[in-house]
Parts: structure tokens; sequence; C-alpha cells
């Protein structure tokens, strides 16, 4: 599995016969750009992680990728960007290529209690005869089993730095990909992926590592 970065919760899955671009939002930059995807997912309604217009015009760029979205945001999407979009339900799985995707969780994280939460559903990629990654979108609830790849959300009002500590210790996966980080200065960064990386590991355990940190340069696993 191949893994770029985009900039906050956006991020390219490759892997044989399959390209799949994850939330591509308003704190993002590049994604525009990318060709020959063969799915678009996007995870909940906020901004962050769709931008509407640029969508629009990455769908018209690649034709032959299918769009993907939790259910409260399909009719929107339809209608604004254009292009027929699937309804990810959580537990229905689909396979995009090479990858099985899995819909998980249900909800937005609680960031504040007089605020509607939105729908949010997280995404286990799993590779055929290769890595297992999870995108969680905007929560911390779900904890998928034999993950070698997490997406972690590094920073957001919706939580704090021990809450993702504990997240990620749960999850247990030694190999870590920041997401929304677009509110994060470069030395607040670089803080909280120290903390999050050191303080989720026991003292026996093996270090976990940042795979992908630069901008638009694919690593493979």
């Amino acid at each position: 599995m191949r893994i770029t970065r985009f900039g906050h919760s956006c991020v390219l899955f490759e892997s044989q016969g399959a390209r799949i671009l994850v939330d591509p939002g308003v704190f993002s930059c590049g994604f525009e750009d990318v060709r020959d995807l063969d799915a678009v997912v996007v995870t909940h309604e906020h901004p962050d992680h769709v931008d509407v217009d640029r969508l629009a015009g990455l769908m018209e760029a690649n034709p032959q990728a299918q769009l993907f979205s939790e259910a409260g945001l399909v009719r929107r999407l339809r209608a604004e960007c254009g292009v027929e979009t699937v309804d990810m339900a959580p537990g229905e799985l689909f396979s995009v290529g090479t990858v099985m995707v899995e819909p998980v969780g249900n909800m937005h994280a609680v960031i504040y209690r007089t605020m509607e939460r939105v729908r949010n559903t997280g995404l286990v990629l799993r590779e055929q005869g290769g890595a297992v990654a999870y995108h969680p979108g905007d929560a911390l609830d779900v904890v998928p089993d034999a993950v070698d790849v997490l997406c972690v959300p590094i920073a957001a009002p919706w939580s704090a730095m021990k809450e993702t500590i504990d997240w990620v210790a749960r999850c247990g996966a030694r190999r870590l990909v920041p997401i929304h980080d677009g509110i994060l200065s470069a030395g607040g960064r670089e803080i909280f992926m120290r903390q999050i990386a050191n303080l989720s590991v026991d003292v026996n355990d093996d270090p976990r590592e940042w795979i992908v940190d630069a901008m638009q340069e694919p690593v493979t696993v």
C-alpha cells in the first residue's frame, strides 16, 4: 500500500488496482490535480473534510471514479457536484480494486454538548495480501482489529491529547500517519506528534513511527 498526504485529513491510499482519496477538504491542497482515481470517499460533512467546490472539479477530471459518503451527505453531494454518490452504511463492505473497504462508526465526536452532532463514517482499508489502514474521520470511538497503519487526528476541537494517546494505544498500530493537523502551528504540530508517539507505548513496547509526514510525498508500507 502506498500512502500520500495532501494536508489536514486528505489522504490518498494506493494499491494494485485501486486509488482511493479520502476527505479532500478546505485545509488540504494538491488533491485537485490527482488523476486516475477509482474512488473518492468523504467521512462527513464538515468543510475541512469536503471542499464541495474543488470536489466537483476533481470528479469531473476523474469521471471513472466513484464518490462515496456517509448517508447524511449523499443528497447534497449529488446536487452540488452533479455526481452519483454512494451511501456508505456502517458494516456494509465494498471493494475498490484489490482493496476491501469497511465503513465503521456512526457519529462525529462531541465538540460541545450544545452543538448538534453530525454523522461520521470511518474507513478500514484492507489491501489484498497486504496492509490494513484505518482513517477515522472525526471520531475516536472505533478500535478496529489488526490495523497496520493508523491515521491519527492529532489536534481537534473535539479531542484532547490524552484521549488521542489512549486511542492510539488501544488500536495498537506501530505505523502512524498524522491527520487533522491544519489547525496547528509547525511547533505545536511537532509537540503533539512527539507526545502521541512516545506516550502511547509501554516501556517495553516497540516504538511507534510516523511513517508519512511530508506533503505529497508517497510512502510505501
